[in-house]
């Protein structure tokens, strides 16, 4: 990302940062995904939410919906299926698939026992691509089946639970294995085969599972050596003291140096301890919405692939160089973690147009924000600490900076191939962390969440029940906070 990177910025320039380019307009991300109701349905099927548990039209009923390939015969042929096990149908939907275009998703509202739905589930797995089951009467679900739910009344479907970011984790928007003509590594051969084993291994990931350690190439460590180095150089001068309060202590923990690229599980596990962030191997960009999803259970998608050693100090796209010295020192900080998993809460079952808003304020803080510490300004943003270029340029006197407020941010435009026209500066985390909390609080969400972190789950705050139960849980935070207060009052008294 530098004049030194082979001046490519006027061509196609320092980029990093996910994809928040105006060509992938999170409206344009979402038009497959909006909902085609076939027939008109009956007011209990659709008043069913994806909060509240979908009743189906049957006292021991079920609701299942799996995704069909586009090809003559399929339906019926999955259609069949219950017709064998004896199943009755109430209602049948179909609409054009979220996840891949090609598909169908079909939707359907049956009569069964559990023990014909545990069959039907196993015969259909074969058949069919995606499986999701809902019995009414929340009996226990056949083993292994995706919880997938439609888009409601209320808004987008979104992951309420940490393992359903395997659901979303895969929509990768650009690049993975396909590189464009002007990639670096377009024309090398080798290159690409490496990249397709990086998106591969982020393919097949799923939640829980450790991640593969990579047995990286000298050509890799090289490559990555130069960005380490020059980066270095000028983070003493640029960088924030949170970063360069962490970068050492990477260095002892996760092997962080000129001579070796760290790995994600390593990482993962100190992020873990330190603030509570886990690691996710992606395989490029994700939409706004699906990143976003991540970063509010604490999971942030990393790249694991090394950019192309022809240009060291130029990527297209984010890699692991990006994520490891940019993104991760500041992850380790637990103000900045708390920052970031907001912005990620505030994006669930948001409108578009609110995601999009989101995705810049992000983007302009996580990925471009400066700070003032001590009186100078200091970079704090991945995107930033990650090229020696802007990073240069940003902190150089000759940039415009304004004041960080996300009502204004929010509408700025995001710039992927060329430096930043516009940086933003806030005078502490916790203060772009209360103005974005303020934000937030604009968003048009006919409910509100909150944050699990024993089941790792989002809690829909949306009726006095669940209210009730979160008041409860302060109750308790509050009684903790009063007796270490009386215990120290006492031990001050004796």
């Amino acid at each position: 990302h530098s004049s030194m990177y082979a001046k490519k910025s006027d061509e196609h320039g320092p980029r990093r940062g996910r994809s928040f380019d105006t060509v992938y307009e999170e409206t344009e991300l979402n038009n497959e995904m909006n909902k085609v109701t076939i027939s008109k349905i009956d007011e209990e099927w659709d008043n069913r939410s994806a909060f509240s548990g979908r009743t189906s039209g049957s006292e021991r009923g079920a609701t299942i919906m799996f995704a069909l390939k586009n090809e003559v015969g399929g339906l019926v042929e999955a259609l069949k299926l219950f017709q064998d096990k004896h199943v009755n149908l109430v209602h049948i939907e179909s609409r054009k698939s979220k996840r891949r275009n090609s598909d169908f998703e079909i939707f359907v509202d049956c009569d069964s026992n559990h023990e014909q739905l545990k069959e039907l589930t196993q015969l259909l797995r074969k058949h069919t691509d995606v499986v999701d089951i809902e019995p009414s009467d929340n009996s226990a679900l056949p083993d292994e089946v995706n919880l997938i739910v439609l888009d409601t009344a209320d808004g987008p479907w979104f992951p309420t639970k940490i393992s359903d970011l395997d659901l979303c984790a895969n929509r990768v928007l650009m690049y993975g294995s396909e590189l464009d003509a002007d990639h670096p590594g377009f024309k090398d051969n080798i290159y690409r085969k490496r990249r397709k084993y990086f998106a591969d291994l982020a393919m097949n990931y799923k939640h829980g599972e450790p991640i593969p350690y990579i047995d990286f190439t000298e050509e890799e460590v090289r490559t990555w050596g130069v960005v380490f180095r020059e980066l270095n150089k000028l983070y003493p001068t640029h960088a924030c003291k949170e970063h360069l309060k962490n970068l050492p202590l990477l260095t002892k923990h996760c092997n962080y140096n000129e001579n070796n690229i760290p790995q994600l599980q390593d990482i993962s596990h100190f992020l873990k301890e330190r603030s509570g962030f886990i690691i996710r191997p992606v395989a490029g960009y994700l939409s706004p919405r699906d990143f976003l999803a991540g970063l509010a259970f604490r999971v942030f998608h990393c790249t694991q692939y090394i950019r192309h050693s022809s240009e060291p100090l130029y990527t297209p796209e984010p890699d692991t160089c990006h994520e490891l010295l940019g993104h991760v020192p500041l992850l380790a900080d637990p103000t900045f973690a708390q920052f970031s998993q907001e912005i990620g809460l505030a994006s669930l079952g948001a409108s578009d147009d609110a995601v999009q808003k989101l995705a810049t304020c992000y983007f302009f803080t996580v990925e471009f924000g400066l700070c003032k510490q001590d009186g100078k300004l200091r970079a704090y943003g991945a995107g930033l600490l990650s090229s020696v270029s802007e990073l240069t340029h940003a902190l150089s006197g000759k940039s415009i900076i304004l004041p960080f407020d996300p009502c204004v941010t929010c509408n700025q435009e995001c710039k992927i191939t060329t430096f930043q026209d516009v940086y933003f500066v806030s005078e502490s985390f916790e203060e772009a962390k209360n103005k974005m909390r303020e934000f937030a609080k604009t968003i048009r969400r006919p409910f509100t969440v909150r944050y699990n972190p024993y089941t790792q789950s989002v809690d829909v705050l949306k009726d006095t029940t669940s209210i009730n139960s979160m008041v409860k849980d302060i109750r308790y935070d509050l009684d903790i906070v009063e007796d270490a207060l009386n215990r120290l009052q006492k031990h001050l008294r004796a």
